[in-house]
């Protein structure tokens, strides 16, 4: 099969050498200024979560502190959206390892809270098993493994006056392996948080945990449209399609800028949602089981 007789560069900003993305830096702007005192909010008054179960806690902590690493890395990548990366190559390595770290660490913990919420409601023997200290050490190095790709492939692409830290991919092939990888992990995350909403909604009802769900549901609509677009990229270098891979190119900034925003979110529907007393009602069915098994 031929591939694309290109270099994949696979770009946060639309024309290196031409006017900064301002769309896509605005919008991390407003994640930044949002996002980051909402997670700091979050951390300090993880206190009021006393109530919940110590899995519940460590997750939620754990989620909050995934963001707002997540989200301090964006003033290094709005000013590279506007006036090019001048940090150096390295700098450019450690900090898409961090993004994509702390993203996948976002991701997963938001699954397991789903996983945790459906064991919980399904098979609540199970719950008082999971050991959250070993679980959250297992997610982050299932983060950093799966991070290890952006690392590798991350360069500086210069342009005229214009520099840029980007993924470089050569052969062809390996964007092709990049994409496959963050786009099966992504779809796997978002099908297992929905599979648990939806027996959760079924078994609990009214007991539902509205927060949880408000999480993966802002999660499912966040990051559908950027693995989507992942699909299409490695369409056009399987198929050669030069004209799908610039409308990949070309998207692809404000898409990501996008996925941003669930970091952002996440802090406000803690803070919003008035439903840590429906998250204690399934926390407390683990706590009495636990009680009781011990008699």
């Amino acid at each position: 099969m031929e591939q694309l007789n290109f270099t994949v560069v696979e770009s946060t900003s639309s024309s290196p050498g031409f006017p900064p993305d301002v769309v896509p830096a605005v919008l991390l702007s407003i994640c930044f200024v949002l996002g980051v005192p909402g997670n700091i909010a979050v951390v300090l008054l993880r206190h009021k979560w006393q109530h919940l179960s110590g899995m519940s806690h460590s997750l939620m902590l754990n989620l909050a502190f995934s963001d707002l690493l997540c989200l301090l890395t964006l003033p290094l990548w709005i000013y590279s959206l506007l006036y090019s990366w001048t940090f150096g190559l390295e700098a450019c390595k450690v900090v898409i390892f961090l993004s994509y770290c702390s993203v996948y660490g976002s991701q997963l913990s938001v699954t397991m809270v789903s996983v945790q919420r459906y064991l919980m409601v399904v098979s609540p023997t199970k719950c008082q098993h999971l050991g959250g200290k070993r679980l959250l050490v297992v997610v982050w190095l299932v983060a950093a493994l799966l991070s290890i790709p952006s690392y590798v492939f991350q360069q500086l692409f210069v342009y005229q006056n214009w520099s840029e830290c980007t993924r470089l991919y050569s052969p062809s092939a390996n964007s092709v392996a990049a994409l496959l990888t963050e786009s099966v992990v992504g779809f796997i995350l978002l099908f297992v948080m929905v599979f648990a909403y939806i027996h959760i909604s079924r078994k609990v009802k009214r007991q539902t945990n509205r927060l949880v769900t408000s999480i993966i549901v802002t999660s499912f609509i966040l990051w559908v449209p950027y693995h989507t677009l992942n699909v299409l990229g490695i369409a056009a270098v399987s198929l050669n399609i030069r004209d799908l891979w610039d409308f990949f190119h070309k998207a692809f900034g404000i898409t990501v800028a996008v996925t941003f925003v669930n970091s952002c979110l996440n802090p406000l529907l803690y803070a919003f949602t008035a439903v840590l007393t429906d998250a204690t009602q399934l926390d407390e069915l683990c706590r009495c089981y636990s009680s009781h098994s011990r008699v």
